[in-house]
């Protein structure tokens, strides 16, 4: 069920409805009802995935705070007769046994998505060695299983509560209930954001009464997030298709044009989905993280992986960055070459490891495909460039302190990574690595500007009209992020008459109803992160 079909609409209005009418104590309960009524949607071999992730966390969950409270009662009971040696070995012990269970979840879990996800990436390399050395075409046959929605997000959040768990950040969830209600939420299926249990349960849990004003808030939110996905990034995404569908004859300045709308369209389709779930969750009062921070504004790439897609980044972050770059086994390989090189390539080895290893799940989380794969390794590295180069940009500053704080400078430093990261995104429309090269090299050869001015652009799947109703929206996007610089718009906007808010909201509702590319002529394009 896309978030922006008739259906959604008309599933959510009776939702909310009930959601109001009903006791508050029924509340948890029907948002676990209707979640998994819209998850049925998926199929229900995928409803058993989801089930088989519930199941394995919750009670791998259970056990690891069953030990570590069985362990507070024995010291409770024992602490004034027992040694300090005795009290560490026992907390050892209960250690040891939940680690057990952790890793029996996380193999379990991450198991089944490597399975379904990753097996025909793997089988098929293998029968390409396999065909270097005269081996037929397909040696080993495809299983093709069949991805089910949202797999990604639901097992990288369940596996981060887990996790939380076994470090003792909090105790487990005891009602299963309760738990599936966290790990189905339908708002945050689709495409995320990737929620922390202690964030998002004190709300989603709780009971909420009914708040006109708050209502209100989220109706606006999810109207924005339709404007983005219908009137922006599906008019663009023919243009993006056309470009990326003909590598051999769209170069040079179109390959340029090809990262620009492509991030356009990116940006627009993704924070627009992300509005409709944070809206949605809004008006049943649950609070739910935030994933985008004005990225397009970013300086660097880091700032920039630290603006879009934030729960993802923070995810990856908390549980593979930092455990890898600080674990024994890193810890030990660092002492060795910090002896055999020194204590500059010591520092230097466990950032880096990590840092690669980290985007390399990155990329393989997106997609089982060697594009994402070479898309997060090269991420990796332009950070780690970037890392080495920043006593050399110290200087520059130094030497230049008015340049450096100039605004000519600051506009530079976001043009140079906005085409940066185009650069690197175009990997994700070609979806070939030696085709993508190829494309971005024919910048420097095959470049001819005029292609812009003569009529070349209207030939690429979008006319005129299709131009001009995405570029306005693209042109007021940019106007709210500016203007959210300085605060909430929506904030800003209460604080208005309510009849200049009626004419705005009326007004973006006007112009998701004509602009929207929905109905005769177009597809129903679901929403690009569907697919991880």
């Amino acid at each position: 069920m896309s978030f922006t079909s008739f259906g959604f609409l008309l599933f959510f209005a009776i939702l909310l409805l009930l959601y109001y009418i009903l006791p508050k104590t029924w509340q948890w309960k029907l948002l676990l009802a209707g979640s998994l009524f819209f998850y049925a949607f998926a199929g229900i071999s995928a409803m058993a995935y989801m089930a088989a992730t519930i199941g394995s966390t919750w009670f791998c969950a259970r056990e690891i705070g069953s030990l570590y409270a069985g362990y507070e009662r024995w010291l409770a009971e024992n602490k004034a007769v027992s040694d300090r040696e005795t009290r560490k070995a026992k907390k050892a012990k209960a250690k040891a046994a939940a680690r057990l269970w952790m890793l029996g979840g996380i193999t379990f879990n991450f198991g089944a998505l490597a399975v379904v996800k990753y097996t025909d990436f793997l089988l098929g390399n293998v029968n390409g060695l396999i065909g270097l050395f005269g081996g037929g075409e397909e040696a080993i046959a495809l299983p093709h299983y069949l991805l089910p929605m949202g797999i990604s997000f639901y097992i990288f959040q369940s596996m981060g509560y887990l996790l939380d768990v076994y470090r003792n950040k909090y105790p487990p969830q005891r009602h299963l209930g309760k738990f599936a209600l966290f790990v189905s939420f339908f708002p945050q299926l689709i495409q995320g954001p990737i929620s922390r249990y202690d964030a998002l349960a004190s709300s989603l849990l709780a009971e909420h009464g009914w708040d006109g004003g708050r209502v209100a808030l989220g109706l606006e939110r999810m109207l924005w997030g339709f404007f983005k996905k219908l009137v922006v990034a599906d008019r663009l995404m023919a243009v993006v298709r056309t470009l990326s569908g003909s590598p051999e004859e769209y170069q040079g300045v179109y390959v340029l044009a090809l990262m620009a709308v492509y991030a356009v369209t990116l940006y627009a389709d993704f924070t627009g989905g992300i509005d409709v779930t944070i809206g949605a969750a809004e008006c049943l009062g649950v609070e739910v993280a935030e994933n985008f921070n004005r990225p397009f504004f970013s300086k660097s790439t880091a700032e920039y992986w630290r603006r879009w897609h934030i729960t993802m980044g923070s995810w990856f972050r908390d549980y593979i960055f930092y455990p890898v770059s600080i674990s024994k086994t890193m810890l030990g390989w660092t002492q060795k070459v910090k002896a055999r090189w020194g204590v500059g390539a010591g520092k230097r080895f466990p950032v880096y490891l990590a840092t690669m290893l980290t985007w390399f799940v990155t990329g393989v989380w997106h997609g089982a495909s060697w594009n994402f794969i070479v898309w997060g390794l090269l991420n990796g590295l332009i950070i780690l460039i970037s890392q080495e180069l920043e006593p050399l940009y110290a200087g520059f500053h130094e030497r230049f302190p008015r340049l450096g704080r100039s605004l000519g400078w600051r506009v530079f430093q976001v043009g140079r990574t906005f085409w940066l990261m185009g650069a690197v995104r175009v990997l994700d429309c070609y979806r070939d690595v030696p085709v993508t090269f190829r494309a971005v090299g024919t910048i420097f050869t095959r470049f001819d500007p005029s292609v812009l001015w003569d009529g070349s652009m209207l030939k690429l799947g979008a006319t005129g009209a299709d131009w001009l109703a995405a570029g306005a929206g693209a042109a007021l996007m940019l106007g709210v992020s500016l203007v959210q610089r300085r605060g909430g718009v929506r904030a800003r906007l209460a604080e208005r008459p309510l009849a200049l808010r009626w004419a705005v909201f009326g007004a973006l509702l006007l112009a998701v109803a004509v602009f929207g590319a929905y109905g005769v002529g177009f597809d129903a394009n679901q929403f690009i992160y569907n697919q991880f």
